[in-house]
């Protein structure tokens, strides 16, 4: 039953309590645009002759979204973003860091009396070692001291079920691993929410499905919510015993919820989000007009959301955006993302008028930021990852490999998915040695694997640490047959029905190759007659065992017909295959080169 653990009482019988930042109320920042001119010179309190509070009190909002636990600066491309110059090139800028976001996000809150600290969800699950090791309680902990204020749950929250999550929530040692330094884990001082998740039996939201914000006589509402498809992105025992509902119905039912608390401002968190047409972080997607320069699922979510809710913090899809997309009354509303990995935070002013309890949207301006690591690092985030990395530093020291290059994980076709897969293709050959191919899903490629050294290894040198930040699920590896028939109808579930829009190409072992035609549509972007298993054209009729990890064996990201193969075979570890795969393949004076991404024709 995935119910989630009430708070625990220590023998005391306390309870943990939030420390809310109650700066001292300080002037609001001058408020942007017509409705400045429109603030009311100072009233005072005709009786004590004292000023009474301005209307209008400008909120500081910041927010992030898809941590993934990377305490530590992400590398490789991973760790950087892409700023739009105004002579129109871009330049990329090394980012990211807890170290450095805890600076950056202190910094900004220096200024503002009124300030919150919010999330879009997948702070942690598919996390680096010193996170992912330790069941990703580092994690909490380093938002604990970033002093994050609320978050909703994104899908990979429930990557080890509901039970973790509400772990995670609500503290308490690990069922299986117990406590690490003999210290009981106290979970986290920010709500989780879950508007759109419901225990199955009960039909109620498995975590608090919003939260309000209060400052003096300031209140702002959140409500979080995570993708509907969570079960598609998820393996399937994450999520036993859950439903996921769909997110504008459920925004706008708790919005009415919160209205009738009298909440009138109100903020979506939802882990869903747009692609916008450039990578930079600083593009305007507004231009030429509102939200032009965004597509995705986020838009018709926000086109659609009730009118009642002021500002959307998204995230999922990693990219980075601040855009106004109209709301079902044609108002301009502000939808923000601020990519992943805490590259990037966003800063955005809600302009809160006393008189009506409401943001005036005519003000809320909004801004991405990158997380340099050009500021001071944060002390008690460098002490937090030293005390971690010295407890995972015996198993994430180990080399397991040696590479000749960087192997990147990005591309259609992404040479690290390809050397995954060839991995998967030789550990499938050892279960069973009439394995034929391998598939790789992108979506569980997390990283590459960079030549420079990291640390103290080497250059060349793949860690265990490492491999464990390309593939950090604990998925197995998985045989399964399948006719050649159904195996073409899965790569052409790739790119058609829930997939048409963003397809999902898996990466193939070597020998296994096509041709992907993206000037097509649906199901005809594969060229069928181009589809062989080193050079010999498929048989609809045959049959060919295929190794996948556990997640595409159970029909994930939206490839049914992968659940449906028969002759089931469950192997190991899929980082287990990768790491035997580098080390029997790889020397010092022999390091692997990475593959030449050439396995899928693509005609574009």
């Amino acid at each position: 039953m995935p119910a989630i653990s009430q708070p625990r009482q220590s023998d005391a019988g306390r309870l943990r309590r939030r420390t809310y930042r109650l700066v001292a109320a300080a002037a609001g920042l001058a408020t942007v645009g017509a409705l400045a001119a429109a603030l009311p010179a100072g009233a005072h309190d005709s009786k004590h002759g004292k000023p009474l509070p301005s209307r209008y009190q400008d909120v500081q909002l910041l927010s992030f979204n898809d941590l993934h636990g990377n305490l530590e600066p992400p590398s490789g491309s991973s760790g950087r973003v892409t700023e739009l110059q105004a002579d129109g090139t871009t330049k990329t800028i090394d980012a990211g860091g807890v170290e450095y976001l805890a600076t950056h996000l202190r910094e900004a809150r220096k200024a503002n009396g009124y300030s919150i600290t919010a999330a879009g969800g997948d702070m942690v699950g598919a996390s680096p070692l010193i996170s992912g090791l330790f069941h990703d309680e580092p994690t909490i902990e380093a938002l604990n001291k970033l002093d994050l204020d609320v978050t909703s749950v994104g899908n990979h929250e429930f990557d080890e079920g509901a039970r973790e999550l509400g772990r995670l929530q609500n503290g308490g040692c690990h069922p299986t691993a117990g406590c690490y330094n003999n210290e009981e884990f106290e979970g986290a001082d920010f709500p989780y929410l879950a508007a759109n998740v419901l225990d199955e039996k009960t039909g109620r939201p498995i975590l608090k499905p919003y939260w309000v914000w209060k400052k003096k006589d300031v209140k702002v509402g959140f409500i979080g919510v995570t993708l509907e498809d969570t079960p598609g992105v998820v393996s399937a025992e994450g999520v036993k015993g859950l439903k996921f509902k769909d997110e504008v119905e459920t925004i706008n039912k708790y919005a009415k919820v919160l209205q009738k608390q009298g909440v009138k401002s109100i903020v979506a968190l939802i882990h869903e989000g747009g692609l916008p047409a450039s990578g930079a972080y600083n593009y305007n997607c507004d231009s030429p007009g509102a939200g032009d320069g965004i597509s995705g699922p986020i838009v018709d979510i926000a086109k659609n959301i009730s009118p009642s809710v002021d500002a959307l913090v998204t995230g999922h899809t990693h990219a980075a955006y601040v855009c106004t997309i109209p709301d079902p009354s044609g108002k301009p509303r502000m939808v923000t993302s601020a990519a992943s990995f805490g590259r990037i935070y966003t800063d955005t002013t809600l302009t809160y008028d006393r008189f009506t309890g409401d943001i005036a949207r005519t003000a809320v301006k909004s801004a991405n930021h990158v997380v340099t690591r050009t500021v001071a690092k944060a002390p008690d985030m460098t002490e937090l990852i030293a005390k971690w990395n010295t407890l995972a530093a015996p198993i994430g020291n180990r080399a397991v490999g040696y590479i000749s290059a960087d192997i990147p994980s990005t591309g259609t076709e992404s040479p690290m998915g390809d050397l995954i897969a060839d991995a998967q293709l030789a550990y499938g050959k050892e279960l069973d040695p009439g394995t034929d191919l391998a598939l790789m899903n992108p979506g569980g490629v997390r990283a590459g694997l960079t030549y420079a050294a990291k640390g103290t290894e080497g250059d060349g040198v793949v860690t265990y640490a490492e491999g464990f930040t390309v593939q950090p699920f604990s998925n197995t590896v998985n045989l399964q047959d399948f006719t050649g028939a159904q195996l073409i109808k899965v790569l052409q579930e790739q790119v058609s029905g829930s997939n048409a829009a963003s397809p999902k190409i898996l990466l193939p072992s070597t020998g296994f190759t096509y041709t992907l035609d993206l000037t097509k549509t649906g199901a005809d972007r594969i060229v069928v007659d181009s589809v062989k298993l080193n050079g010999t054209a498929i048989d609809p009729a045959a049959t060919y065992r295929v190794a996948t990890n556990s997640f595409l064996a159970g029909g994930g990201d939206g490839i049914t017909t992968l659940g449906q193969g028969t002759n089931d075979l469950v192997g190991g570890d899929d980082l287990a295959a990768l790491v035997e795969y580098l080390t029997a393949n790889s020397s010092a004076s022999a390091p692997i080169a990475p593959p030449t991404a050439n396995r899928i024709a693509i005609v574009q």
